[in-house]
């Protein structure tokens, strides 16, 4: 069954990827208010907190941040296209670095405040703590001043440094692979050189990474976790531009879509009884290597959807293209530092969830209503300057991405 569409044109903005990038921020927001409820250690928790909410929140687990760094590898081959190496590198630097320090000395702060009001390591006054935050090394056992979920934009920053650096080199791999690949994508075997052999890099680090380096989103010993996001940023950037990769991607979106379902399905069942699964080398793994397969499946799928049926362009898409980043950038404090306050009010669940949701969406598009507006506080959360009305309308098609 054939879904192809027509690949967009090289001088056309992938909507497509817009929307999806906005989903998966969305989604991430919501993750993150998930994790005041789940039983997983996290900054703060709800006195409801419990497993309930796990299995949902672990079926999203596998696949939501590699999706971001596989759609900022396709940002980063259009900026480098655009403007090369040297102004790919600075313009990341001049982008992200103030997100990053910015972040770290204020954004992120009243997380780390309130998980130690919580922890009872500190006495109430959170313009007391700041500066104990911003000069101390370490604050009973938490390293201050920190980037907690920021952490993505950091690794983002030196992926890109890298990525300037070897640019020459990957884009001649580029050149080498890229004619095989449309040829393996096109064959009859299509369906396992899209959905299973990308896997295989990722599996060798389940085998041989994973055990050994729990992520800790610790720039200098994070190796398992750079290995992924790497790799997954790297294939983006080699697949941007691949006319056989996505018409491989539309055709083979009902095998992704059924895949989906039925690992999805089986994972889930696997992880409710894992004390059982784990008690079987051979079926524990089987069932890790199925969590490999699935991320990479989830990720097809939903490049697949995106490219069928959100490709439209309107003020909607606009509006929150540019304002995903800064809302990315303020949610986490906002819901710790609401989660904090609700937890002490002896709410039903359902009414405290519905609070914080809200209060955590709200918060983070008002706090970008206000830095729109503001020219000292956008490049602080990732925006450029304002256009000049009568400027030049430039090629924009990733220059709101990370």
């Amino acid at each position: 069954m054939s879904m192809t569409n027509p690949v967009p044109a090289p001088s056309s903005r992938r909507y497509d990827l817009d929307w999806l990038r906005i989903a998966a921020f969305m989604l991430l927001v919501f993750y993150h208010v998930g994790m005041f409820y789940v039983s997983w250690g996290w900054h703060v928790k709800s006195p409801h907190a419990g497993p309930a909410a796990e299995p949902l929140m672990m079926l999203v687990n596998p696949w939501r941040l590699s999706l971001l760094f596989f759609i900022s590898g396709v940002a980063f081959a259009y900026l480098l296209d655009k403007g090369g190496a040297l102004i790919f590198a600075r313009e990341r630097a001049v982008r992200l670095l103030p997100v990053i320090l910015f972040g770290m000395l204020v954004v992120v702060m009243p997380q780390t405040y309130f998980q130690l009001r919580e922890m009872s390591e500190i006495e109430p006054g959170i313009l007391v703590f700041w500066p104990q935050y911003i000069t101390s090394w370490d604050i009973a056992g938490i390293a201050v001043p920190t980037w907690n979920h920021l952490w993505y934009v950091v690794y983002l920053f030196v992926y890109a440094g890298m990525v300037a650096l070897f640019w020459p080199v990957l884009k001649g791999i580029g050149a080498v692979t890229g004619p095989l690949m449309n040829r393996m994508w096109a064959s009859p075997l299509s369906p396992v050189f899209l959905l299973l052999i990308p896997t295989l890099p990722f599996l060798t680090y389940r085998v041989f990474l994973v055990p050994h380096f729990e992520t800790t989103h610790n720039l200098t010993w994070d190796w398992a976790n750079h290995a992924i996001s790497l790799t997954i940023l790297l294939f983006g950037l080699w697949a941007a531009k691949a006319e056989g990769f996505w018409k491989a991607v539309d055709r083979n979106l009902p095998y992704a879509a059924v895949g989906v379902v039925l690992l999805g399905a089986t994972l889930s069942f696997a992880w409710v009884n894992w004390e059982q699964v784990s008690q079987d080398v051979v079926v524990m793994w089987i069932a890790r290597a199925g969590r490999v397969i699935y991320a990479w499946i989830v990720i097809v799928a939903l490049l697949g959807l995106a490219r069928r049926f959100f490709t439209g362009d309107g003020p909607v898409r606009r509006y929150l293209t540019e304002a995903i980043f800064p809302v990315y950038i303020l949610h986490q404090t906002i819901t710790v530092s609401a989660g904090y306050g609700l937890a002490r009010l002896e709410l039903g669940v359902w009414t405290e969830f519905i609070l914080l949701t809200t209060i955590t969406f709200a918060g983070s598009f008002a706090g970008f209503e206000l830095i729109r507006r503001v020219g000292v506080l956008r490049p602080l959360f990732g925006l450029k300057p304002r256009k000049h009305p009568q400027g030049v309308k430039l090629d924009h098609r990733a220059s709101e991405s990370p």
